[in-house]
């Protein structure tokens, strides 16, 4: 069994929904119910998987100890900067290892769901080090990390908001109408992947052998395809699933195609992952640029963090040439679009026209199909 895939998983969902359901309907708190089910998933999936349960179970003892550790030490101590990259840095140590260690056809932390969980992790930590987050609770905590519609990929959820939504109790009303929409992201999200995925990946199938120009762009849009209906209709299953269980985990996609530019792209495209990395590596780069004065303007901070932050998110994607260019190339494409929209008075002048807003959009659209080509691993594949 695993994740939304396979009859199992969607019989169990099914029934473990139906029960979310009369609960909800009866008014009763569901957190304990998710918490329960989300460990009952946890078991069946990597019960048969005994390297990948031990490596999981390593992790979570691991996160949870420098969780509780840098807890204890930032309410005694405060803020101290060297203690806190110490911890961030130990807490990063497995996905490290997880995307590291197969070039040496080694699977340290190679169990499904770890980037998604270190982000949980890493932003707990980031939230504590700020003092936004006060204190933690372990059963809270451990909920929020083992909850199972996101456990494998997401999308990434923000601890605090993850609690308010965990510890609260709904009226009837307002359950059924969660539970209605939850339905509808839950059937949604299955055509998304089981039927519009799947036909674009038969389409990729066919192209994919191809040695004409025109092929591999026919190839480059039929896997932007199935990347969005694919990951999309995964997202849809996992928040639906989730507003099922009281939880109303964020959307991660928001008609990403119809971008005018590569900003307004990433502010669509796999908006939970895009948005945590603004969060926390771009504004805190820029941030702590600014404070160390390493650039003359703000333009040239933004324009190197576009880089950075762009360039951390495609080795997170694994440690491969096609994900580093990939990020790379975004970072390229962020830093243009900022100079271009500061400094151009073309732009300016007449970004407000319709005919400009539909060339913006067809050009946008070309530049992200050519990063997916780049994503697929395609391109470097011809090169090569």
């Amino acid at each position: 069994m695993s994740y939304y895939e396979g009859l199992p998983f969607f019989l169990l969902l099914v029934l473990v929904l139906l029960v979310a359901a009369v609960l909800g309907w009866m008014e009763k708190p569901l957190g304990q119910y998710g918490f329960v089910v989300s460990l009952i998933f946890a078991a069946l999936i990597f019960g048969g998987k005994p390297e990948s349960l031990f490596y999981l179970l390593l992790f979570y003892g691991w996160s949870m100890l420098l969780i509780f550790g840098y807890a204890r030490l930032r309410s005694r101590q405060g803020r101290k900067a060297g203690v806190y990259h110490a911890v961030v840095l130990l807490a990063l140590l497995p996905l490290v290892l997880c995307k590291v260690t197969p070039l040496f056809h080694l699977n340290i932390f190679g169990f499904i769901g770890i980037s998604y969980l270190n982000f949980r992790v890493i932003q707990i930590l980031i939230e504590l080090y700020d003092g936004v987050i006060k204190e933690v609770s372990f059963a809270e905590t451990t909920a929020f990390l083992v909850f199972f519609p996101s456990f494998s990929s997401g999308p990434i959820d923000r601890s605090r908001r993850f609690g308010a939504d965990w510890s609260r109790k709904l009226s009837r009303e307002a359950y059924m109408e969660l539970c209605g929409r939850g339905c509808w992201k839950l059937l949604l999200g299955a055509v998304y992947k089981m039927v519009l995925a799947a036909a674009a990946y038969k389409v990729m199938g066919y192209f994919e052998t191809g040695h004409i120009w025109y092929q591999w762009v026919v190839y480059a849009y039929a896997y932007g395809a199935y990347l969005f209906f694919d990951f999309a209709g995964y997202s849809l299953m996992a928040v639906g699933s989730s507003y099922i269980l009281g939880i109303e985990l964020p959307d991660n996609f928001n008609l990403p195609f119809i971008s005018k530019d590569i900003r307004e792209f990433w502010d669509r495209w796999h908006i939970s992952l895009s948005h945590w990395f603004r969060d926390f590596v771009f504004t805190r780069f820029v941030m702590f640029s600014a404070k160390k004065k390493w650039f003359s303007s703000r333009l040239q901070r933004a324009c190197v963090g576009f880089f950075v932050n762009m360039g951390i998110m495609g080795l997170w994607h694994g440690v491969s040439v096609s994900y580093i260019l990939y990020g790379l190339y975004h970072g390229a494409l962020l830093a243009g679009t900022e100079v271009y929209q500061k400094k151009s008075s073309f732009y300016k002048k007449y970004k407000a026209k319709k005919w400009y807003q539909a060339a913006s959009w067809f050009v946008t659209m070309q530049l992200v199909m050519f990063g997916f080509f780049l994503f697929s691993g395609k391109l470097v594949e011809l090169i090569g």
